[in-house]
């Protein structure tokens, strides 16, 4: 059997012969990003092994200045980039901004619709430049018709896809997930295109453009909810906790010190359930006979677990539980969950360098061959300025050395 072998680009080649151990070791990054999504897609990238380069507007990206959440998404979002300030407005600096992306793998924005186009970096001048470049564009609402103009954050895209209908309790108001579950999504996803069109770039020695909208990413996270409404027409309904024709599925039963949250709704992991508590009352029960009985009979059931897990925590109907195959969980809060994960090893808070007070970054979610991500903080604006000055070689040569943090150089 013959096997076909990928058709390296010039590209492919360099990065092929680097010396680093990630999958993305030399591959060239250019970012045109604010808050989370494409900010988000590059740290993914990063941590593969990739360099990447920030470029951010006169006085810093969004969230540099943003009060509130924008410190904490400016620190899960940008460890280790090389972070360039130019003002893309100005003629002066549009020049090295096409430098820049001229010698670059991947170029990822989620500027607004157009606004690369205003600044002479439209996708289609980058490939006359750079014709085996991977360019992402991101949007909130795709980048034609009539809704391309408007702004696209995670709440808007929450709202518009039916993600805000399905969330909350049966009869309050729609509820947002309680974190930006959209922008993160986004990021994984437009990442998840950048490897896959890198692959296809050795194969064939052509780069692409791809186009992800927050709308988009939204409404394929429910697949199977819009699956089922397609084949049956039934339109879902907010039901909180719980599945509507099972049970006891994603049900949140009290124990001693908290909730726990348990699924076994197939027969074998309801009797298994029944089994390690004990209870074989529960189980001959006729009106939890199935679990479409138990669904029915939901308020009946919850108080018949909780009765029963009532002198239980958390940990021991975890382990009690798990142990005989019934899929549970502990209700944790942040703390509680940090606390637990930390003392696990392969966690994904990484220990920050130095003395400061942020003693954990977040780290992006996988480990190749034991290598973790290392947790480098955000650099200050303009830090790396002055690689622009350097040829193109020597630019990407320097943006791919190790940083070092400022307690090892001391």
């Amino acid at each position: 059997m013959s096997t076909v072998q990928p058709r390296l680009t010039e590209h492919d080649a360099r990065n092929a012969d680097s010396s680093g151990s990630l999958p993305l070791a030399g591959f060239r990054i250019v970012e045109f990003g604010q808050y989370i999504a494409v900010p988000g897609a590059a740290q993914v990238l990063l941590d593969q092994g990739a360099t990447v380069v920030k470029v951010e507007p006169p006085g810093g990206e969004a969230c540099r200045n943003l009060a509130g959440l924008g410190p904490a998404m400016f620190n899960a979002y940008n460890r280790g980039k090389r972070m360039v300030e130019l003002d893309l407005a100005a003629e002066a600096d549009r020049p090295r901004a096409l430098a820049l992306v001229s010698d670059a793998d991947v170029v990822l924005s989620n500027l607004k619709p157009g606004a690369l186009e205003r600044y002479g970096l439209s996708p289609r001048e980058i490939h006359r430049r750079n014709p085996s470049a991977v360019i992402l564009t991101l949007s909130g609402f795709g980048e034609e018709g009539h809704l391309s103009r408007r702004p696209g954050l995670d709440i808007a895209a929450q709202a518009e896809s039916g993600i805000m209908w399905v969330t909350g309790s049966a009869g309050d108001e729609p509820q947002r997930v309680g974190f930006t579950v959209v922008d993160a999504a986004s990021a994984m996803a437009a990442a998840q295109a950048v490897t896959a069109a890198l692959l296809q770039r050795s194969r064939t020695g052509r780069g692409t453009h791809i186009r992800i909208s927050l709308w988009d990413v939204a409404l394929h996270l429910q697949a199977a909810g819009w699956m089922d409404w397609l084949l049956t027409g039934d339109e879902p309904v907010r039901k909180g906790n719980g599945q509507p024709s099972a049970a006891p599925a994603a049900d949140v039963v009290r124990v001693r010190d908290g909730y726990v949250v348990i699924s076994a709704y197939m027969p074998r992991p309801w009797q298994a359930l029944c089994d390690a508590i004990d209870r074989p009352d529960i189980a001959a029960d006729p009106r939890f006979a199935t679990s479409t009985d138990r669904a029915r009979h939901r308020p009946a059931l919850h108080a018949a677990l909780a009765a029963a897990l009532a002198e239980l925590d958390r940990e021991e109907v975890v382990n009690r539980l798990s142990s005989v195959g019934v899929v549970v969980g502990s209700i944790r809060d942040y703390p509680d969950a940090f606390r637990a994960r930390t003392s696990s090893p392969g966690s994904v808070f990484l220990k920050a360098p130095g003395d400061g007070p942020v003693t954990h970054l977040v780290g992006s979610p996988f480990m190749w061959d034991g290598v973790a991500p290392h947790p480098h903080p955000p650099r200050p604006l303009g830090a790396d300025t002055a690689l622009l000055d350097l040829d193109p070689s020597e630019l990407w040569r320097e943006a791919a050395a190790p940083l070092v943090t400022k307690k090892e150089e001391s």
